[in-house]
Formats: C-alpha cells, structure tokens, sequence
C-alpha cells in the first residue's frame, strides 16, 4: 500500500509548530489592534475574473485554477480539446481559483461592500494564499499572509504608521531586520530618463530579481525583453548608486530632473523619512534603488523586509497602490498596505530560536486516573481550575502510573496530580512537580496558586 503524502511546497504543523505559529499570528495581531485595524476574512477561492490580469503576466501563471464541478468538459468542443492550447483550454475549464495573495480580495471586498464600509478603512487579515511556485528553501506554495491595509486616504502618514507597525512587531520578535523603501513613481522616472517611460514593467519585473539572479543577468533578461543597449547602459549608475538616504537622493535629483513624476517620488519618500526620524525606530531604513516589487498594481511607495540574520527572501513587503479598486469599478480609492510572510518569519524564528521558553502554552496540569471514585472526586477540582484559567486534563484512561507519567513527559506537562483513597478522605490532592519530582500535599483551593 502506497504511503500518504502531501503536495510538494505545502507542509504539516504538529502542535508544538503551532504553538509557535500562533505566537507569531498574535504577535502581528496585537500590533495591528495597536493602530486600529480591524479584521476581516474572504474566500480561499475567488472567480477567476477577479485574479487574472492584477499580478502581471508572470502572476497569472502561478495562479492555481479550480476545474468547474460536474460536467468540466461539456462546454469544450472535441477540435478545442485537439489544439492542447492550455491557456484558452484553462478559460472554458476553471471559472475560479485559489487566491494568490489578500490584496486583489480585499480590493474586490471593498467595492462590493462600499455602502456598508466608513473610509478611511484600516483592515487586516489573517488567512492562507496559495502560488503555483517552485517550491525551495522560504518558498512555498501555500503558505500564510498577514496583511494589514488602509484604503480610503491619499496621506503619506499610513506609510509612516506601517513602518512604525513593521517594527514594532519585528522588535517584539527579537528578529533584527532591515526596512527597505522604494517609490514605483521614482522607477518611472528613471523608465522616462533612459528612453523607455513604455517599457516600466518589463524594467520594473527585471530589476527586482537583481538580488536573485545579479546585474549581469538582469541586463540580459531586459536586452530579450527589447529594452535597448544605449538604455541598458543609461541604467547601470542608477542601479549602482550608493551612500546614505539623503546622498541617494541627492544624486537622484538630479537624474530625474526632467522627469515630474520621478521628482515627485523623491518628495513622497523625503516626506516619509524625515517624519520616521522623529520617531524610535530600531531597524534600519533603507532607500534601495532595486527593489520593485514585481506586482503591478503597485504606484506609490514599496517596502520590503530582509532578515539580517538569516539568507532568505523578504519576510515583508507591500506599498501603495492606487487604482487597484478601479479594475472593480471603483476608481479614485487610495489603499496602502503590507504583508507579513508569516512562514518565512517562522523559519527565522526556528533557525535562530528566538521564540520565549513559555511559547508551546501545553497542558500546566495533569490529573492521574486510578479509577471511577477518583474521577468523581478529581471531576469538579479540574473544572474549577479551568474557570481559573488553568489548562488541565485528566488521562481518559485507567492505566498504568507509568503510561500516564510518560504522557506527561511527551507532552511536557510540568505538574501531575495523584489522587487515592488517603487523598479523598483528607480532601487533598498530591501535587507532583515533573522537573524537580518534588511531591506535596494541597487543598484543592491551595493547588490553583501554586500552579500560577
């Protein structure tokens, strides 16, 4: 019989996993109840008409598409199913897909529901999106986005609070990160200066698999996509600039002198900075040239997030994106937001052990079965522990000490409870301590303050 498996770039969680995914899912919970956001969920499967087109050519291909129930085939002619043309084939055979991030949702929520939302609207979201990727170390094909987004206002001071809030979790985390900051309208800028303002998302697509694929490989992939050599060369100095923040963009000045939407980047980003630098920010912030962010929809600021302790991907990123609900039919509405690659970040965290030693939230106490006299005594005891707060359970069975004992030890429960015909008489319980085998007679009232 053949073993059970799994699809490649999925993975399972034992409970000690999610223990510490949770931490990580409160954690970013916490920060956005902080600033006010509020949660809201949306489909795993969206209509494809929703999905295609909002990520880029190279987004719609990792999109993970639905067959139609019953009949798939009864719209598909027999000279349709001949051609083998995947794409027109994928058209009459899937009307949904899986979602591919909580954007395009979010965005597709907010125009359905407009007369029930007060704008601006703060939401977040909490779910699992899926991707048709290769899957390799940080990569997955599902894994969790943690999003938070602020649609409804055109002020710069939402970029500011999200850098705020990407810190903020990231110190509670104890991961030491680096913030780095981009603006689409400063890549356009710089498409305009070297000739090719028609060419911003074959440019933009390529320059941000510089840190993959580097410099050398990105000139090749902008040559096959048509981009000239004369602007090719034009390019190199820009994506080679280097100093701090403010050298960048001096030098960016004057690069993108003649270009007023370069230039109004360059304001949208020193706004944003020196209102950061009023405020206690521990991670560095860096205005890095490269990033771009591949997904089109992006037209303001970009963020992205790298771990300084650990080779992987970005474990953050998002910016601002504002046309995204007028593919809906609802132009004119701003929103910027970021996402926390909550699977990336559990992989820092495991690599680098950096989660408290009280993080697994376990059982705290275990009460030993020795038969139905002391179910009945222990029964009330342990219900009135749990109203305390106190996690407990008793062993469903009458078994062997050492079986129960040993449960206790796979599950590392620090406390065990004995109770025996001595222990009822008295109105008592045997508390045993699992680390030290330390063991002392309580009053139930007494056993609650000392497990605390």
């Amino acid at each position: 019989m053949q073993k059970p498996t799994i699809p490649q770039g999925t993975r399972d969680f034992s409970p000690q996993e999610m223990a510490k995914r949770n931490f990580i899912f409160d954690t970013i919970r916490d920060v956005y109840h902080l600033y006010g956001y509020r949660q809201i969920e949306t489909p795993a499967v969206e209509n494809l008409a929703t999905l295609l087109g909002k990520y880029g050519e190279e987004g719609d291909k990792l999109l993970f598409k639905v067959l139609n129930s019953g009949n798939f085939l009864s719209k598909v002619t027999d000279e349709e199913l001949q051609s083998k043309d995947t794409l027109k084939l994928a058209g009459k055979l899937c009307e949904k897909g899986l979602r591919y991030d909580l954007t395009v949702p979010f965005a597709r929520y907010v125009v359905m529901h407009r007369n029930e939302i007060t704008f601006p609207f703060r939401r977040y979201q909490i779910q699992p999106v899926w991707r048709a990727d290769r899957p390799q170390k940080g990569r997955y094909r599902e894994f969790y986005q943690c999003d938070a987004d602020v649609v409804g206002s055109d002020s710069l001071l939402n970029e500011v609070e999200l850098i705020q809030m990407m810190d903020e979790v990231f110190s509670r985390l104890r991961i030491r990160v680096a913030i780095k900051m981009n603006n689409r309208k400063i890549l356009t800028g710089i498409a305009e200066v070297i000739g090719e303002q028609d060419r911003i998302v074959d440019i933009t697509v390529a320059i941000d698999k510089l840190d993959k694929i580097g410099l050398e490989q990105v000139n090749v992939e902008l040559s096959e996509k048509g981009i000239s050599r004369q602007a090719i060369e034009r390019l190199q100095p820009i994506l080679q600039l280097s100093g701090s923040n403010n050298e960048k963009l001096s030098a960016l000045k004057q690069i993108l002198a003649a270009s007023a939407t370069g230039m109004n980047g360059i304001r949208e980003i020193e706004y944003i900075l020196d209102k950061v630098g009023l405020l206690s920010i521990g991670s560095g912030i860096e205005l890095d040239l490269k990033l771009a962010r591949g997904l089109n929809y992006y037209t303001g600021a970009i963020f992205e997030v790298k771990a300084l302790d650990v080779q992987i991907g970005s474990i953050t990123g998002g910016g601002r994106y504002d046309s995204l609900t007028g593919v809906f039919g609802m132009p004119g509405v701003s929103g910027v937001g970021i996402s926390f690659g909550a699977d990336r970040i559990f992989d820092v965290m495991n690599q680098l052990d950096l989660y408290p030693a009280a993080v697994s939230r376990t059982t705290q106490v275990l009460f030993v079965n020795f038969g139905e006299n002391e179910e009945n005594y222990i029964l009330p005891i342990i219900s009135q522990l749990r109203k305390k707060g106190i996690r407990a359970e008793l062993f469903p069975e009458q078994a062997k000490l050492k079986k129960q004992l040993s449960y206790a030890d796979a599950n590392a429960i620090p406390y065990v409870v004995l109770v025996g015909e001595d222990e009822i008489q008295g109105g008592r319980v045997t508390l045993k301590d699992m680390q030290t085998g330390e063991q002392m007679q309580l009053s139930p009232d007494e056993l609650s303050d000392h497990i605390r």
